[in-house]
C-alpha cells in the first residue's frame, strides 16, 4: 500500500484554522518543529520547521543537506538552510520585520531545544503556542475520517485473524506478536504509535491474559499487566495463555499516520460466570455512553453516566480499576498521535463537536484475577456519533 499524500486544499484548511487560533491568542507566529504538528500542516514526514505567521503565508524551512532533496515541498515556500542562524534573517526579509510575540510547542519542547530557538528571537515575547496547533487537530476532516477508516479496516482483520489463532499455551508475547506482524504484512507500513507524554511509551500489543489482567502497575490505565521485564513492566508479557479465562485484547495500529485503538475480549472456550458478566457489563456501560454522545454534552457528562451505569449493574468497587488505583477517565481523541484532546475524564468541561474523534474504553478490573473490558473508535456527528471501528462489539470465543 503507497503512503498517502495529503492533498493542498487539506493543507490548506489546516493552515486556515490554525492561523484563526493563533489571532485568537493574540500571538503573531507559531514555530513548529514537533514532527506531528509539523507533517500535519506541511505533510512532509521528516524534520523542518515551519513558521507560520497569523497572516499572510507561512515559510518551510528544509535541511539544505543533500539527504534531504527528496523532499515534497509542498505548497508553501520552502528555504533551504544549513544553520538556524539563517532562520531570523529570513523572515525579516519576507515579512519586513521579526514577531513580537512567537508561540512555540511548550508541552513537549525539550527546555534546551528552546533555548536555542529563544535565542533566535531576541527581545520577541515567547509563549506556550501548542494549544493553537492542537486545538484545530481535535476537529477532522472527512480526508482524515476516511485515513482513520482504512486503518480500522486493517484493525478488523486483525482481530478476526486473532480468534483463528488463538490457542491454549500460546504466551501473551506470542500473541500479541501474530497480531501485529498480520497488521504489518496487511498494512505494509512500519509506523510507530505516537504518543505526545514524554513519560509515556506507545505500544501496539496490549494482551492481558487472567491474572495479567489483574496487575496494577506502572500505566495511568486500569490495568498495566507485567510486561516483559522490569525495564518494560507493562503489556504482554510471557504469561501463557489458559483455556475459559478472559483475555483482554487493546490493540493499538497506525496506518497513514492515523491511529486505531480497540479493545475486545477473547477466550478459549466459555468464561466462567463471573467473566462473562463482566464483560456483559463493560459492553453495556460502552452503549450507555454511546447513548448519550451529541454535540454540545460535555465529556465530563459521558464520563458520569459510565459511573452510573457501572454501579447499577453492581461493578461499582470494580469499574476503572481496584479501589485505591482508579483511573479517572474513560476515553481519549484520537489521530495523528494515540491520545489526542479532549479527554472523555472527570471534571473536564470540553463540549463535544462534530468531527471529533474519540476511543471509549470503559474497563472493570477485579485485582489479581482479570479485567474486563471493551473499546471503539467513534466521531461526533451533527445529530449524534458514528462508529470508525469496524470490529464486531462482541466477546470472541475462541
Amino acid at each position: 500500500m503507497e503512503g498517502i499524500v495529503v492533498p493542498d486544499r487539506e493543507l490548506e484548511r489546516r493552515k486556515e484554522r490554525v492561523q484563526g487560533a493563533l489571532r485568537e491568542k493574540g500571538i503573531d507566529a507559531l514555530f513548529v518543529v514537533q514532527r506531528v504538528d509539523f507533517s500535519y500542516l506541511t505533510g512532509i514526514g521528516r524534520r523542518g520547521i515551519f513558521y507560520l505567521p497569523a497572516e499572510g503565508e507561512p515559510l518551510l524551512f528544509l535541511d539544505a543537506s543533500p539527504a534531504s532533496e527528496g523532499d515534497r515541498p509542498g505548497i508553501y515556500k520552502t528555504v533551504r538552510i544549513t544553520s538556524l542562524e539563517e532562520v531570523p534573517p529570513t523572515i525579516r526579509d519576507s515579512y519586513g520585520t521579526l514577531p513580537r510575540a512567537i508561540g512555540f510547542e511548550l508541552d513537549v519542547l525539550p527546555v534546551a531545544d528552546f533555548n536555542v530557538y529563544q535565542g533566535l528571537f531576541s527581545g520577541a515575547e515567547c509563549v506556550d503556542g501548542s494549544w493553537c496547533v492542537l486545538e484545530p487537530r481535535r476537529i477532522k476532516s472527512d480526508w482524515e475520517l476516511a485515513r482513520m477508516e482504512e486503518v480500522a479496516r486493517l484493525t478488523a482483520r486483525t482481530f478476526t485473524y486473532g480468534k483463528s489463532v488463538l490457542r491454549p499455551g500460546l504466551e501473551e508475547m506470542a500473541f500479541a506478536t501474530l497480531l501485529e506482524g498480520f497488521a504489518r504484512v496487511q498494512g505494509r507500513e512500519r509506523e510507530s504509535v505516537r504518543v505526545r507524554d514524554y513519560l509515556t511509551e506507545g505500544y501496539p500489543w496490549h494482551v492481558l491474559s487472567g491474572t495479567s489482567g489483574g496487575m496494577v502497575g506502572l500505566l495511568d490505565s486500569p490495568a498495566s499487566g507485567e510486561g516483559t521485564s522490569a525495564a518494560f513492566p507493562c503489556g504482554a508479557g510471557y504469561k501463557p495463555i489458559k483455556a475459559h479465562e478472559p483475555v483482554m485484547v487493546d490493540f493499538s495500529f497506525v496506518l497513514n499516520g492515523y491511529h486505531m485503538d480497540e479493545t475486545r475480549m477473547f477466550t478459549i472456550g466459555p468464561l466462567e460466570d463471573k467473566a462473562m458478566q463482566a464483560c456483559e457489563a463493560a459492553i453495556a456501560i460502552h452503549d450507555t455512553v454511546l447513548s448519550r454522545v451529541k454535540p454540545g454534552a460535555t465529556v465530563d457528562e459521558l464520563f458520569q453516566c459510565s459511573v452510573e451505569k457501572a454501579g447499577e449493574l453492581g461493578f461499582g468497587d470494580q469499574y476503572l480499576g481496584p479501589p485505591g488505583n482508579k483511573v479517572s477517565f474513560i476515553g481519549h481523541g484520537i489521530g495523528l498521535e494515540l491520545v489526542e484532546g479532549p479527554v472523555i475524564a472527570k471534571g473536564k468541561k470540553d463540549l463535544l463537536q462534530p468531527g471529533m474523534t474519540f476511543a471509549l474504553e470503559p474497563k472493570i478490573v477485579f485485582q489479581h484475577e482479570f479485567i474486563a473490558g471493551v473499546e471503539s473508535v467513534f466521531v461526533v456527528t451533527e445529530d449524534g456519533y458514528r462508529f470508525i471501528s469496524k470490529v464486531p462489539v462482541e466477546i470472541f470465543v475462541c
